[in-house]
């Protein structure tokens, strides 16, 4: 296989060997990325965004789009320069220092080891208003669990029932838009607007750069195909195309749901006022569409698609980054072990599912539980992102034109920064001082690892000198 693999050479002239098997192809890649931003993300999180957005959901998405769309193309260039697992944790240690390098992947492990713990609590709570009888605590072990088991299977496992969970997820949403845009088109609602992209009263930037950080959630985990570099067939630029083209086609399908679901908000000024604590403001809307049996489908589908679907790919990402940070030694060695029979680093999706327990079943017990681990998720991310942008300008700066186009390597990477600090500034309070405290522990951790003679280091650094040429 390496005999046909084009960046196998390149993996080798970083110090490592292939060990992850390469069965990824395009198609499998868009379609990780279809799931793991779950393409009816919004239906979880639409009362919050709706809110946040003063009623302008649609604009709040097509803002996200494009800042994730930027990141996307930074994403891109540091995959191609370094096509090997790690994400953020490689391409800043590579391009800037590895101390740097170890504080980035550290900062986005806020983000990778709270993500599957916060989709089972989201599923769980959904799931709740489906099956009340069973308790949230009940869902949450079944869907960690049952996640665990599935990556535990290998690669080719979640690639088959990745398809299975789209095809689901997308004949749902047909069926959701179809019946909304009837509805509208016989007096439902409020009627056809643009109301959801503008609303003179609520438009300020403010209010933008908030609802912003709340929809970029949706988002989450088009940056997880980076760490797929080493199971992708056609390698980093593969890799590089799926980002684009997942983003794109998520983006206008958030976009379009989230119209029409705006327009079935019969009550807009009592939802911007007093929020959506419940998480129930879109089956609302698809009961004001099709009545009560729409809304108990888009609930199910809800829990299935973020308790399931997204849970699963989310392991299989998290497990990666573990697996690069420790075959740096910068995290215990046994996560760096890979199964033989299944190619899959069992160690770090077992500890993945059990931090996704230990977590879910905490945040459960609090009334602030979901949307405080999705302010940390996002502002966890957030912060990475800042710092894939800073890493092409800084190997923009160190390789010259080797780097790549000038649009590609500097204005869009400083477009990114400068979009993504304004979403950092207005997120929540809380999120920003348990992120920052977050940091602060990585640092220290950092002084540890340095005291104790394993100072942050990355194979073959020295042969990217050979960029230069």
């Amino acid at each position: 296989m390496a005999a046909h693999n084009p960046d196998t050479p390149t993996l080798e002239r970083f110090g490592y060997r292939q060990e992850l098997r390469r069965t990824l192809s395009f198609a499998d890649l868009v379609v990780y990325g279809l799931i793991y931003m779950v393409v009816i993300a919004p239906m979880g999180i639409f009362g919050s965004v709706f809110q946040a957005s003063g009623g302008m959901v649609a604009l709040a998405y097509a803002i996200g789009m494009v800042a994730m769309m930027v990141t996307a193309s930074s994403y891109g260039v540091m995959a191609q320069a370094y096509p090997m697992a790690g994400s953020v944790y490689t391409y800043a240690g590579r391009a800037l220092a590895p101390w740097v390098g170890f504080l980035a992947g550290w900062t986005i492990l806020l983000d990778y080891v709270l993500v599957p713990g916060l989709l089972s609590l989201i599923a769980a709570a959904s799931m709740t208003s489906v099956a009340p009888a069973v308790p949230v605590w009940a869902w949450i072990v079944v869907f960690v669990v049952v996640n665990a088991a599935l990556n535990l299977f290998g690669i080719k496992t979640t690639r088959l029932l990745n398809k299975v969970f789209l095809v689901g997820q997308l004949a749902i949403l047909a069926i959701y838009m179809a019946a909304a845009t009837m509805a509208l088109a016989i007096g439902r609602g409020r009627g056809f607007s643009w109301e959801p992209f503008y609303t003179s009263s609520q438009f300020h930037l403010g209010v933008l750069a908030t609802a912003a950080s709340v929809a970029t959630l949706s988002f989450l985990g088009f940056d997880a195909l980076s760490t797929l570099a080493e199971d992708s067939r056609g390698g980093a630029k593969q890799v590089s195309r799926a980002m684009v083209a997942a983003l794109g086609i998520t983006g206008l399908v958030f976009i379009a749901q989230t119209f029409l679901a705006a327009l079935l908000v019969e009550d807009p000024a009592t939802l911007i006022a007093d929020g959506d604590a419940a998480g129930t403001a879109f089956f609302e809307t698809a009961r004001v569409a099709a009545g009560s049996w729409l809304a108990t489908l888009t609930a199910l589908a809800t829990a299935l698609a973020w308790g399931l679907a997204n849970n699963m790919v989310a392991q299989v990402g998290t497990s990666r980054l573990l697996y690069a940070m420790a075959r740096d030694r910068q995290l215990p060695a046994f996560l760096a072990r890979v199964s033989v029979r299944r190619s899959v680093p069992a160690n770090g999706i077992l500890l993945t599912a059990v931090v996704s327990l230990v977590l879910g079943l905490y945040m459960a017990s609090r009334d602030d539980g979901i949307s405080l681990m999705a302010s940390l998720v996002n502002f966890g991310a957030i912060l990475s992102f800042i710092v894939v942008h800073l890493s092409v300008v800084a190997r923009r700066v160190r390789v010259g034109r080797a780097a790549g186009g000038v649009v590609r390597t500097l204005l869009l990477p400083t477009a990114g920064v400068l979009i993504l600090s304004g979403i950092v500034v207005n997120a929540n309070i809380l999120a920003q001082r348990t992120g920052l405290a977050w940091l602060g522990l990585g640092v220290l951790v950092l002084l540890a690892l340095t005291a104790t003679g394993r100072r942050p280091y990355l194979a073959g650094l020295d042969s990217e000198a050979g960029d230069r040429d």
